[in-house]
């Protein structure tokens, strides 16, 4: 079932209550942590001893050189090799968000580890991006270049240029969305790791965008960004319109529901995150979703957000996981270079830019390497989907898609049980618990 306007919720939503009872089960605990997974396969830069993602190495230990600044680090966007600032902050805002709310949740689980190290290998490139108060690296990599090869990001040879926002070349945009993924991660780690919270929240309060407004506010408690919210959400169109979108490059949802053809289940997935949290606090002010056609109670909100999530794992007319390595049947032609090449570990020789075209991309055979818990971009308006490696709408995998899964699936498997996401060693011989030390 596609829903493009949120209107039509309260149509559903009593289909969804009976549903509950007799519903397919879902592992969430064991799709949350092949996200993870997916998180670390996207890792851009030196990887650690404990990197669990085997078929990766270490790349674009360069970065930033050229500029003069360090820039290493950081994830790749999706499919590609590009490091694009704004879904990279939004990626982490998602992450933290999720941290933050459902604290309980993903501890219970024994992922709060996994969630800290997934938020702060996005936060540790931040920071180096942001060399000064009024400069911040805002990209690397150039997206035209970079979609003329296929090839590994081990062997990279495409020109990894760095982009800066200063007074002269202005961004709010960007540099407000990663404030505010620093004002959330300062929250997040607080509890964890005070003196990296307070860093954070020191490189946070230099940009003052609404987005980034409320989270400071809710990382300081200092009313200067309340007011700054209240005071600039008309003037930057920010309320008094309707908007049915929540994702990377739109903020001013409150939990309407909007899908795209092009990769919209990453829509689908911030709106399902969006649709728990409001959930929450629906039950906590022990009050209603008022809409036109009628009220809408806090539990036919999360019955609305899990929907989304079964349909993600399989509940859908094709009976396909759209999580890779989720279920029995998932996509095998993902549109990931990383995924769709053969392993360093596996073919020693480089891997030049038009061979990897002629060699692996146009191959019919599966990828030698699964990515496991990448979201892919899922079906059209129709549940149509090609299982295609050309095919990017559909095959290609984001980390704005990824991010709002950690809270979603954390928040479903407190409320509806399954087994932890440490089954998944039994199918994956390579995850390992990561270590707990201080972060």
């Amino acid at each position: 079932m596609r829903i493009s306007h949120f209107g039509m919720l309260i149509l559903v939503v009593g289909m969804l209550g009976l549903e509950a009872a007799t519903a397919t089960i879902f592992n969430y605990g064991q799709a949350l942590d092949m996200t993870f997974l997916f998180f670390e396969a996207q890792r851009s830069g030196k990887l650690p001893a404990n990197h669990r993602v085997k078929w990766r190495s270490d790349s674009a230990l360069k970065d930033g050189f050229l500029q003069g600044v360090d820039l290493v680090g950081g994830y790749y966007d999706a499919g590609d090799h590009v490091k694009f600032g704004l879904p990279m902050a939004f990626s982490v805002t998602m992450l933290a968000w999720g941290a933050i709310d459902f604290r309980k949740e993903i501890t219970a689980l024994d992922q709060m580890g996994n969630t800290l190290w997934a938020i702060r290998w996005g936060t540790d490139y931040f920071i180096k991006a942001h060399t000064q108060p009024n400069v911040l690296w805002a990209q690397v990599g150039d997206g035209d270049s970079d979609h003329y090869c296929w090839e590994r990001a081990e062997d990279m040879t495409t020109p990894r240029t760095a982009y800066k926002l200063d007074e002269y070349h202005p961004g709010s945009d960007l540099a407000g969305e990663t404030a505010a993924a620093l004002a959330a991660s300062s929250i997040a780690f607080k509890p964890y790791n005070s003196s990296y919270s307070i860093l954070l929240l020191v490189h946070a309060k230099q940009d003052e965008l609404l987005w980034a407004a409320a989270w400071l506010y809710r990382a300081t408690d200092d009313e200067y960004y309340l007011k700054y919210v209240v005071d600039n959400a008309l003037y930057m169109s920010g309320t008094g319109w309707a908007v049915k979108e929540f994702s990377w490059d739109n903020k001013y949802a409150g939990g309407l529901m909007y899908v795209r053809e092009w990769n919209n289940l990453q829509y689908a997935s911030a709106a399902a995150l969006l649709l728990s949290i409001y959930s929450d606090y629906l039950s906590a002010a022990n009050a209603k979703l008022s809409c036109p056609e009628g009220q809408i109670p806090p539990q036919e909100l999360l019955n609305f957000a899990k929907s989304q999530a079964d349909y993600i794992l399989g509940k859908n007319p094709k009976t396909i996981s759209y999580l890779v390595g989720y279920g029995t049947k998932y996509p095998i032609h993902v549109h990931h270079r990383g995924s769709s090449i053969a392993s360093i570990f596996a073919l020693h020789s480089v891997v030049e830019c038009v061979q990897g075209f002629e060699t692996w991309y146009r191959r019919s055979e599966g990828n030698p390497n699964c990515i496991f818990g990448a979201l892919v971009g899922g079906p059209d308006q129709n549940d149509n989907f090609s299982d295609d490696r050309s095919n990017y709408e559909q095959t290609e995998p984001t980390l704005s898609g990824n991010a709002p899964l950690v809270g979603l699936f954390s928040k479903l498997h407190s409320v509806y049980g399954g087994a932890t996401g440490r089954d998944l060693s039994k199918r994956v011989s390579t995850v390992s618990s990561i270590s707990r030390k201080q972060f």
